[in-house]
This record gives C-alpha cells, sequence and structure tokens, in this order.
C-alpha cells in the first residue's frame, strides 16, 4: 500500500484520512487486500483497522517508485500486490481477480476507460521488481520507467481505476458511493 506523496492537487491532504463513502481511503485499501498473508503500508503510521508493518521511502517524498523500493525490502512473497491509497473502488475481488490472472507474466495491472495504465494498481512478481530495481536509483523515477520491460497483462476496469487526485476527483467519486450505496 503506497500513502506517502505530497498530494498537491489535493492542498498537501492526507489521501489515506481522506472519508469516501463513511470510510477512511487507507482502510478501504486494507480491505482489498485483506487476504494478503502480510500487509506492508508505505506512508506515515496512524491507526488503522488491522494491523500491519510500516516503512518509508527514504528520503521521503522521492515517489511511488521509492515507496515501491522501500516496501520491497520487507515483502517476502513472491507476489507483492502495489496499490496507491486513491483508489476507493479497489475492492478484495478486484485484487483476487488480478492476482488469478497473474500467470507467466511479470505483473498485471489495471487500465482505464480513457487507455491510462494504473500501474498503482496491480500485482508483480517480486523478483521482477527487485531485478527492475538493482542498481538504481527509485527517487523520481516513475513506475512506467521502472517497469518498462516487463511482460504485463492489462485488464480494462474503469470503475475500479477511479482515483482521488484532485478535489474534483473526491466529490465525484464521493457522489458516485452515495448513488450505489457502496
Amino acid at each position: 500500500m503506497l500513502c506517502g506523496g505530497s498530494a498537491r492537487r489535493l492542498d498537501g491532504t492526507d489521501k489515506g484520512a481522506l472519508v469516501i463513502g463513511g470510510r477512511a481511503l487507507l482502510d478501504r485499501a486494507l480491505d482489498a487486500v485483506a487476504g494478503a498473508r502480510s500487509t506492508i503500508v508505505v506512508g506515515p503510521q496512524r491507526a488503522t483497522t488491522r494491523a500491519v508493518s510500516w516503512t518509508l521511502e527514504r528520503p521521503a517524498g522521492g515517489g511511488p517508485v521509492a515507496a515501491i523500493a522501500a516496501g520491497l525490502k520487507l515483502v517476502q512473497e513472491p507476489v507483492s500486490v502495489v496499490l496507491g491509497v486513491d483508489f476507493p473502488f479497489v475492492d478484495q475481488a478486484c485484487v483476487d481477480r488480478i492476482l488469478a490472472d497473474l500467470t507467466e507474466q511479470d505483473g498485471v495491472i489495471l487500465r482505464d476507460d480513457t487507455g491510462r495504465h494504473q500501474f498503482l494498481v496491480g500485482a508483480y512478481k517480486t523478483e521482477a521488481l527487485r531485478t527492475a530495481l538493482s542498481g538504481r536509483e527509485p527517487h523520481g523515477m516513475s513506475v512506467k520507467d521502472l517497469i518498462g520491460d516487463f511482460d504485463l497483462l492489462t485488464l480494462d476496469d474503469p470503475r475500479s481505476t477511479r482515483d482521488c487526485d484532485t478535489w474534483e476527483d473526491v466529490y465525484s467519486v464521493e457522489a458516485a458511493f452515495s448513488t450505489e450505496a457502496v
């Protein structure tokens, strides 16, 4: 789970603490990976609905690849689910589907309805991530650059790829939760 970042488009608001549909985004993300043997959250510690391991990227604000690198230091499983905290529609069924589709390829990610790949909603073979990071400086690197040579399966999922990057996104997603009664 990636909870760091400066949330500049949200005026520095702590995304994990944002409440959507009556629940904090971090708790929604934790529910989505409830079946995991272990859960590592990269970001500042806070109260959660269940026990997790915490770590921080160094230096702070190094971006999502720096956060992935920090989390990987604690991973002992062959597969790593990478989930940005700001995807409130990702649930356990979505994560289960991603994991079920991960076979021989290096990873499975989601794509939104505009064709944009959401690299922070996916499952990756842990060793592939470690190899891609080997000898590279993760600070400021884009996830696309990190996994550029990966064999990826992409699943279309317009709903699960809705994120909360701006206040407009937050209001839109909150409205969707209100009308869907999720």
